[in-house]
């Protein structure tokens, strides 16, 4: 190949671009969850037990942790799209820029506005003799100019579709506690991050409980609808960890899908309707069902700032119950009762839900 001249195609192989839903719908979109769960998440849950335990150092902490949002998101998509050094850490400042504009659609800005300025920064890194100038300033003002022109309008269209699926969910909580339980769930068994499309979108409120019924029905009702395979590992692989580890199973038999489908229909209507259940904490939380039990504590959380906001009079044992009851207990019960018979007729055989742990 020396000094053959490279066609775009062999230059962007040689950059590592890869132009695919896999790497900007999966990979990209994967990692701007765990920059939020470094951040805005945990941000939240230390600053909340600072707060419930009156101590402000923790408080402060987590303030400084939630500040940060932005740039982890940012900085975690450029590591997804294995970008060099200088990119990587240039998406600091893109990062900021793009979740601050964006307004309370600023993750969604950051998805689209990282993945190009990324690009574009792994497309003229090493290419110069002053690589350390030239990559981290097109990085930063690819970034930051893209920030100002596109992140208002992307946020304004994320927060605008999130406040929509909210507005109908308080509309027809029935029917939307089914879809929204229904679709987050199943986004969140595939390799996808139903935690990431739940933050782009600000989904809270009721919505946001209908989204945590529905990834709990999933995480829940596979880990103990394959208990029977996996035991107490596979339980608390899938059950605090996540139900995505059944993906290969469900390509070879989709059949097994339908059991957690089905919970996450029910409960999805009965957290809308009957036990009111929201989410009023920070919206990543309602894509996490059980996972860490990020989404309870999200709950939680949600409790305490209406409590401390002083549009919610107390916690009460309702309020404990219906969470109890749709994250935990009518996941497993139903999942279970749907199994059984699909186990007896053989569309669900020996082994279809073994785990390699």
């Amino acid at each position: 190949m020396s000094g053959k001249k490279l066609t775009f195609k062999e230059f962007l192989k040689k950059k590592d671009i890869e132009v695919s839903a896999k790497r900007y719908g999966i990979d990209a979109l994967g990692a701007m969850a765990q920059g939020l769960f470094a951040s805005l998440l945990i941000g939240t849950i230390i600053a909340t037990i600072g707060e419930q335990a009156h101590i402000d150092l923790l408080v402060s902490i987590g303030g400084f942790a939630k500040q940060a949002a932005g740039p982890a998101m940012a900085a975690a998509i450029a590591y997804a799209l294995k970008a060099p050094p200088l990119v990587l850490f240039s998406m600091i400042a893109v990062g900021g820029a793009a979740n601050s504009l964006g307004g309370a659609g600023g993750p969604l800005a950051v998805l689209v506005i990282a993945i190009i300025a990324s690009e574009l920064g792994k497309l003229v890194s090493k290419e110069t003799k002053i690589d350390i100038i030239v990559t981290p300033a097109v990085t930063i003002c690819a970034g930051v100019l893209l920030s100002m022109w596109w992140a208002p309008a992307i946020g304004r269209a994320a927060s605008a579709l999130g406040s929509a699926i909210m507005w109908a969910t308080e509309l027809q909580p029935f029917l939307m506690g089914i879809i929204v339980s229904v679709i987050v769930g199943i986004a969140l068994t595939l390799p996808i991050s139903s935690a990431a499309i739940c933050a782009a979108l600000g989904l809270t409120g009721l919505a946001g409980g209908a989204a945590v019924a529905g990834c709990c029905a999933q995480m829940i009702g596979f880990a103990v609808m394959s208990f029977k395979e996996n035991r107490v590992g596979g339980l608390f692989a899938q059950g605090i960890g996540t139900s995505m580890l059944q993906m290969g199973n469900i390509v070879r038999n989709p059949k097994i899908w339908i059991p957690p489908i089905v919970a996450s229909a029910i409960t999805g209507p009965l957290a809308t309707c009957v036990f009111k259940m929201q989410m009023n904490g920070a919206a990543v939380a309602s894509g996490m069902g059980t996972c860490g039990l990020v989404g309870q504590i999200g709950v939680y959380t949600g409790w305490v700032s209406d409590v401390a906001a002083g549009t919610k009079a107390a916690i009460t044992g309702m309020d404990w119950a219906g969470m109890i009851l749709i994250c935990f207990v009518l996941p497993a019960v139903i999942t279970l009762l749907v199994a059984a018979p699909m186990r007896k007729a053989g569309a669900i055989k020996e082994n279809d839900l073994k785990l390699d742990l």
